[in-house]
């Protein structure tokens, strides 16, 4: 690993399998809300379920590009007050960051976890038309918050290392 490049290694590989999931995930509602829209207008109503698959969709692409921005370093971060300070300084108070958002993304992934095994348990769906489980989707959530704050975590190391 090199000092200016992003982290390699399974959650590099994760995260970009997870981006690119969301990627997909994010296509597939844009053409499914194409789609509902087109036949509306045509009269032969909406597709059935499309507001349900459309929340489920968004979330977890949302969910699937969280690891990889972590990853790139590319979430937004707002520099006014640490602009003129020395870069080591910087980089140290990123890495304090870094590793506080780790940490909280950990939780959210076992919360989460613990969530859809409670969905799955209880045998919960979506209110709507489809009744689809819920179990799997929140998993995929877990799993994605999990590769964050694994990827976050490592930034958090590299940059008290003075690494970044």
């Amino acid at each position: 690993m090199t000092g200016a490049g992003p982290p390699r290694g399974a959650v590099a590989r994760l995260a970009t399998v997870l981006a690119l999931a969301g990627g997909v995930a994010l296509l597939g509602v844009a053409l499914l809300t194409t789609a509902s829209v087109l036949l509306r207008w045509a009269g032969a109503g909406p597709v059935t379920g499309d507001v349900e698959m459309v929340q489920l969709g968004g979330g977890l692409a949302v969910l699937g590009f969280l690891a990889y921005g972590t990853l790139m370093r590319a979430n937004i971060m707002v520099d006014s007050f640490t602009a003129r300070l020395p870069r080591r300084v910087t980089r140290r108070m990123d890495g304090l960051w870094s590793l506080l958002w780790g940490v909280v993304a950990l939780v959210l992934a076992e919360r989460m976890a613990v969530g859809a095994a409670e969905a799955l348990a209880n045998r919960t769906a979506t209110i709507g038309l489809l009744g689809l489980p819920l179990w799997w989707a929140i998993g995929l959530g877990a799993l994605g918050f999990a590769a964050t704050g694994l990827a976050a975590l490592h930034w958090g190391g590299r940059l008290l290392r003075d690494r970044g």
